[in-house]
């Protein structure tokens, strides 16, 4: 079995990474880590999580316990750092983590250089089933249709658009031979004028406990097509990544994505 560790692991995701990694049978769940000043440190991992003791204590220290994955769904500064002990000590790494900028995105390539990185905005299937559909719409109906994204999150997300919603207008903006950077519009207010030709909009929704809703509108002269995932449960991402743990461990060094796990188009 593959030696899995969950940083973040008290957290409402790293909870559901905790009972993710315990149900499946291709993983044992070797550590949980947590800042230093986490109230539940030392606490079973297993319990804080709803399920029955695991037998590994929360921790802060990543030295003291030994793992050949660690999954984090933290924020980018920790997961950054994460990184740095990951490079030393030769740990392969599953990133869920969202918000990235241009600079730290570097970080993550500079790393991948060293170790193997699975890095997705949604490690859900039906999300990567999503690229592909959004990308063969925006090849074949072609700048007659707008497009817009639409999503969805809780109160608490700290990043807008999600990184999924933005995922999504770079696999439509791809499709259609042109960058996400020249086309983007992620805010209307007041007097816009006519909505510019080839643009792809963003809306942002937050409220309540809202797991993640996205939808790609392509919208033309008398018809509209929309292509939309509803997550109801954090469960689906979790399991998604843990198929990357698995899937992850022993490769070489690199950067790769949820579609190389899941042998999905890599033309994303």
């Amino acid at each position: 079995m593959t030696r899995v560790a969950i940083n973040g692991a008290a957290g409402r995701m790293g909870r559901n990474l905790v009972r993710a990694c315990l149900e499946d049978p291709a993983l044992e769940l070797a550590a949980a880590f947590e800042h230093g000043a986490h109230p539940a440190l030392g606490r079973d991992a297993g319990e804080l999580a709803g399920q029955d003791p695991a037998g590994v204590a929360l921790g802060a220290d990543l030295s003291a316990a030994n793992f050949e994955v660690i999954v984090d769904f933290t924020r980018p500064e920790v997961t950054l750092e994460l990184l740095e002990f990951c490079c030393a000590e030769g740990v392969a790494v599953v990133i869920g983590t969202t918000g990235f900028d241009d600079a730290q995105k570097g970080g993550l390539d500079t790393a991948a250089r060293e170790i193997p990185i699975v890095f997705a905005p949604n490690m859900g299937v039906g999300v990567n089933l999503m690229f592909d559909l959004v990308a063969s719409a925006a090849r074949t109906l072609g700048g007659d249709y707008d497009i817009e994204v639409v999503e969805a999150h809780h109160r608490h997300k700290l990043d807008a658009p999600s990184g999924t919603a933005l995922r999504l207008g770079e696999v439509a903006a791809a499709a259609r031979g042109e960058r996400l950077e020249d086309r983007a519009v992620y805010a209307r207010q007041g007097r816009t004028g006519e909505r510019e030709t080839g643009t792809i909009g963003f809306a942002t929704v937050r409220g309540g406990d809202i797991v993640g809703e996205h939808t790609v509108l392509f919208a033309g002269d008398g018809e509209r097509i929309e292509i939309t995932h509803r997550a109801s449960s954090r469960r689906l991402f979790a399991r998604g990544a843990m198929r990357a743990a698995a899937w992850i461990a022993g490769r070489p060094a690199g950067l790769y994505g949820m579609h190389d796990v899941l042998g999905l188009n890599p033309k994303q």
